[in-house]
C-alpha cells in the first residue's frame, strides 16, 4: 500500500514513541525522511540515528532525547498536507513560539528550517513545525 503523507507518518511514528517514553523509534526510510531527522539532529533534538538496512528500503533508527524524564520535543504540528498545500515566500516565513521551535521548508535548495531559509532567501512549502 502507497503512504498518502509520509511527514505526517514520520510525525506521528516519532510522537507516539515520546508519549510512550521509548529510547528509539524505527521509521522506514526516504531521503525526504533522512534529511528531516538530520535536522532533528543538528537542532539538538533527538540523540542521533542510525540507518539498518533490512530490506531494500531500509529504517532509520532514531534515538530519542529526554530531558528529567520529559521529551525534548514538546510539540509537532503538520502545516502543509495533501489536501491543502502551504507555500510561504521568505518575508512571511513563521517564526515557531517566538524563534524557540523550528519550522521546518522544502525549498529549491533542500529541506532547511525557518531560520536557514531567512538567511538563504528562500521561501518554500511549510511542511511543519517542531518545538
Amino acid at each position: 500500500m502507497t503512504m498518502t503523507d509520509p511527514v505526517a507518518d514520520y510525525l506521528t511514528r516519532l510522537r507516539n514513541a515520546l508519549q510512550a517514553r521509548h529510547k528509539r523509534v524505527d521509521i522506514p526510510a526516504s531521503n525526504l525522511k533522512r534529511e528531516l531527522t538530520r535536522l532533528l539532529l543538528d537542532h539538538k533534538l533527538i540523540g542521533g540515528y542510525t540507518e539498518v538496512k533490512e530490506d531494500a528500503q531500509g529504517m532509520l533508527r532514531i534515538q530519542l532525547k529526554y530531558h528529567d524524564g520529559e521529551p525534548v520535543i514538546a510539540g509537532m504540528k503538520r502545516v502543509s498536507r495533501p489536501g491543502l498545500r502551504k507555500y510561504t515566500d521568505v518575508e512571511q516565513i513563521p517564526r515557531v513560539l517566538g524563534g524557540l521551535g523550528i519550522a521546518v521548508l522544502s525549498t529549491s535548495k533542500g529541506l532547511m528550517t525557518d531560520k536557514q531559509a531567512r538567511l538563504a532567501k528562500v521561501g518554500g512549502e511549510v511542511l511543519c513545525e517542531i518545538w
